[in-house]
């Protein structure tokens, strides 16, 4: 099980630029669904990928699903060689994107996106209505259910 709490707390004490996507954030919205990873979309630049690699060295990060004993290693040329990155951590499962279909980059969803108490951190939250436009873009038949679930919730906070 991952320890969001650990997670979060370890990102925001290193200021890393990100934004909670994915099922974490369908669940700062109100959503009943559990999530077994944290999504997250972060800045790419160069000072954050430092601060990344700083918050994350400590929970040894590895690619998730990777034979053991390939060698992997977290650090800035490795983040600016790729773009997306699905780790385990010991402290559980965290998604590193670069970018999401239907959304953009970082840049392109932080006005999208607010500031939230999280597990104890705070962190930004992609606003309910472009996570339904990205998990409408993504197109994969797991998220149906959560767009359904997640239009009802935006629906809801309109009539409030």
């Amino acid at each position: 099980m991952t320890d969001f709490a650990g997670v979060l707390r370890a990102l925001a004490s290193h200021d890393v630029e990100f934004i909670v996507v994915g099922g974490l954030a369908a669940i700062a919205h109100g959503s009943a669904r559990t999530t077994q990873d944290i999504d997250i979309v972060y800045s790419r630049r160069a000072e954050n990928l430092e601060k990344m690699v700083a918050a994350l060295t400590p929970l040894k990060p590895y690619l998730r699903g990777a034979p053991a004993g390939l060698p992997f290693r977290l650090d800035v040329p490795t983040l600016n060689a790729g773009l997306n990155f699905t780790l385990v951590t010991n402290l559980g499962w965290l998604d590193l994107l670069g970018e999401i279909t239907g959304g953009g980059n970082y840049q392109d969803l932080a006005k999208h996106s607010h500031e939230l108490e999280l597990a104890g951190a705070t962190c930004k939250v992609l606003d309910i209505e472009v996570l339904i436009a990205t998990k409408r873009a993504a197109g994969r038949p797991k998220d149906m259910e959560p767009i359904a679930e997640l239009e009802i919730i935006r629906d809801e906070l309109k009539q409030s």
